[in-house]
């Protein structure tokens, strides 16, 4: 498989949106509008601590001078609200880094809640951060997603004045298959075929750096292992409606590696030890570095694909975002 380092011809996007429009019907049955609690940090925590009994849940936490508002929208589909909960510290008084924080779950699960820890702890430092949910595959397909994470990130441009933000530091962070949509955010800035439709919005979609926990870069990367549909229906596979199998074009087309290139953001990736978790880094990072973009790699040994979720990697996990943030934006 050759890897595109530009965006794909204007005839593939044609073709793709042909894919998206046309899903197909043996699939559509994923579509249960029930929402799939499989997986939260407690389930996650249970099967994790089998492998690794020193493992401990971070516990909730509140600083004084951090704010949290709940389930503000950001978007709205007829009767659907797209929520967001935001932290921030009520003492600031500069200008901001945001941060977007898109959480993990196979595209299928997971929900806004999972990353309350962190952007606790990261609004304690100075950080603006959101939670938003996205649409999962349980109720709509790709580029769903994608559409409503481009939607959350005008919407941060547009409220920068209200949250005290620097609108030129929005920062895309995110867990597992939220790390794949993160990437893919850096990825496709302003590219009319993931926008949606826009509405009332002169914003852009871009971001400004991208952290990566843990997200594969490709779909269709050899290093790759998602879309093994031999034993169940992968959750890849349910996310696009396609089997890897009957329509790679389409793997191809929702994989971030396919559009890295000279406009793509500073890049954390913060790793496991699980190296089909972050198909396609090496491959990335070649495209960043030939182009000059700086990028670090931060790799725990022997530790889950979950570990940004537990205690011992979570403070570490902290630190290497903050560092990586500071160093960008010379904060």
């Amino acid at each position: 498989m050759k890897f595109q380092n530009k965006n794909l011809s204007a005839a593939i996007m044609g073709i793709c949106m042909i894919f998206f429009q046309n899903i197909n019907a043996q699939y559509l049955k994923g579509i249960t509008n029930v929402r799939d609690t499989s997986f939260t940090n407690a389930s996650a925590f249970r099967k994790t601590l089998k492998y690794f009994p020193n493992c401990a849940l971070v516990p909730k936490m509140h600083f004084e001078n951090v704010i949290q508002k709940p389930n503000v929208t950001y978007c709205s589909y007829g009767k659907r609200k797209m929520k967001l909960d935001v932290f921030y510290d009520q003492n600031s008084k500069k200008k901001q880094t945001a941060i977007i924080i898109i959480h993990g779950g196979g595209w299928r699960s997971g929900s806004k809640e999972q990353h309350h820890q962190m952007a606790q702890k990261l609004a304690s430092l100075g950080y603006v951060c959101f939670t938003p949910e996205y649409r999962l595959s349980t109720e709509a397909l790709f580029p769903a997603a994608i559409y409503d994470l481009k939607a959350c990130i005008r919407w941060v441009r547009e409220n920068a004045a209200k949250y005290n933000i620097n609108p030129d530091q929005l920062t895309a962070l995110g867990f597992s298959a939220g790390g794949e949509l993160a990437a893919f955010m850096g990825t496709t800035a302003n590219m009319p075929l993931f926008e949606g439709v826009v509405t009332h919005s002169n914003s852009k979609s871009q971001v400004n750096a991208v952290i990566d926990i843990d997200g594969t870069l490709s779909f269709v990367h050899p290093e790759s292992s998602e879309g093994n549909d031999s034993k169940n229906i992968s959750a890849g596979t349910y996310w696009f409606g396609y089997s890897k199998n009957e329509n790679p074009k389409l793997w191809e087309t929702a994989s971030p590696l396919s559009y890295v290139n000279a406009s793509t953001p500073p890049t954390l990736f913060i790793n496991s030890s699980i190296a089909r978790m972050h198909a396609g880094r090496d491959d990335y990072r070649k495209i960043l570095t030939e182009n000059g973009i700086y990028s670090e790699v931060h790799e725990f040994e022997n530790s889950p694909h979950t570990f940004c979720l537990f205690n011992p990697w979570f403070e570490p996990t902290i630190q290497y975002i903050d560092n990586f943030l500071t160093k960008i934006y010379r904060k």
